[in-house]
């Protein structure tokens, strides 16, 4: 059965979906493909379902993609953190362009009829009686969905919606068990994040692109602000310190002690040539995801690459050995972490079976599609 279903989201990495649009023109996408709801739109798109999205982080005046680029997040105090500190304080309400985009999406929800209304999470500005509104006039069910922990990052306002969210869709199962405390009626961990194997796959390299990318350990991610990050930078630093050749690419700051390491950004497909270059991927998990479950896990899996990530419940359920094979490894702590990625370096054959068997078995179980079919069994 077709569904109608509007997207309310942030847009990030504006000039990522500008590229995208202008390479597909026939289907414009609604999300870049440096975030994971662009794929779930395209598995949405391939099971029938009409989809369309509200923006909710551009003022209602305008339209158009921002010209923007992406935000960048810097360790330590900066003027736009102070001021971003003190409009925080200031009720949602109180603000006369959110209290517009609130009309707006109850008018756009009026004319689309969603079957669905899509909520990703990290929203700051829908207001919880305005998704009541909608819910109401409009009979649609609330699909939460979000692969953060409301503890640490949602805000009143999206905590006070959390009664309205007919399904919380999240990665971490702890932070699904979060929302049912808050109010949601029902939660799934499938999690939500996964590959799309058209895109998430190993890239054909020119030999000087792959010498420019090469390294023995990459990582792609972000690594600040340190009270979200702090096990990974320390695991990276672990490795720096033993010696090991690593690679680090992220769009924000890195830490004073990684500098050295530091390449430069890296999204959508950027991200899919470096894992494709490096030998090793390493994937921690931040300090609030104590289930796992984050996008890399699954990307790197997809890319044919060997991944050794921190040793959570959900990296064990996701990632079984099959056949006797482990799809990936774990490390238990920093001294565990040196000595296998020594190990796997030093065995390349070792290291590509079992990288073959991670993407064998993501593509069999983790793809879009596959949480798309999860997903209408749950509703």
């Amino acid at each position: 059965m077709t569904r109608r279903i509007l997207f309310v989201a942030s847009l990030h990495h504006p000039e990522q979906l500008r590229a995208t649009r202008s390479d597909l023109r026939e289907q414009p996408p609604l999300f870049p493909p440096s975030m994971h709801q662009h794929f779930w739109e395209k598995a949405l798109r391939r099971h029938g379902d009409v989809l369309d999205v509200f923006y909710r982080s551009l003022p209602v005046w305008s339209s158009a993609i921002p010209r923007g680029s992406t935000q960048r997040h810097a360790q330590g105090m900066t003027p736009r953190k102070i001021f971003q500190a003190a409009w925080n304080r200031v009720p949602p309400r109180f603000n006369p362009d959110y209290r517009l985009r609130n009309r707006a999406l109850v008018e756009r929800a009026r004319a689309f009829q969603p079957d669905i209304l899509w909520v990703v999470g990290g929203n700051s500005v829908i207001y919880a009686e305005t998704l009541a509104v909608v819910k109401r006039e409009t009979g649609c069910r609330i699909v939460y969905e979000s692969g953060d922990s409301p503890i640490v990052f949602a805000r009143p306002i999206e905590r006070a919606a959390a009664p309205l969210y007919d399904l919380a869709l999240v990665n971490d199962y702890y932070h699904g068990i979060q929302w049912l405390e808050l109010g949601a009626q029902a939660m799934i961990a499938l999690p939500s994040a996964a590959c799309d194997p058209d895109f998430h796959r190993p890239y054909r390299l020119l030999p000087e692109e792959r010498a420019r990318l090469a390294c023995d350990v990459a990582f792609v991610g972000t690594l600040v602000p340190d009270h979200l990050y702090s096990r990974r930078v320390a695991a990276l630093r672990a490795l720096s310190d033993a010696g090991v050749d690593v690679g680090i690419w992220s769009v924000h700051d890195v830490p004073d002690a990684l500098k050295k390491h530091a390449r430069g950004g890296a999204l959508g497909a950027e991200m899919q040539r470096i894992l494709s270059a490096g030998s090793l991927c390493f994937n921690a998990h931040g300090n609030f995801m104590r289930y796992g479950g984050n996008q890399r896990l699954f990307e790197a899996a997809a890319s044919g690459v060997f991944q050794i990530a921190d040793d959570l419940p959900g990296v064990r359920a996701w990632f079984p050995e099959v056949d006797g094979t482990p799809t990936v490894i774990t490390y238990a702590d920093h001294a565990d972490l040196v000595e296998k990625v020594r190990y796997y370096l030093a065995h390349d054959g070792e290291r590509q079976r079992i990288a073959d068997s991670a993407q064998r078995h993501v593509y069999a179980h983790h793809t879009y599609d596959h949480r798309v079919a999860a997903l209408d069994a749950v509703l």
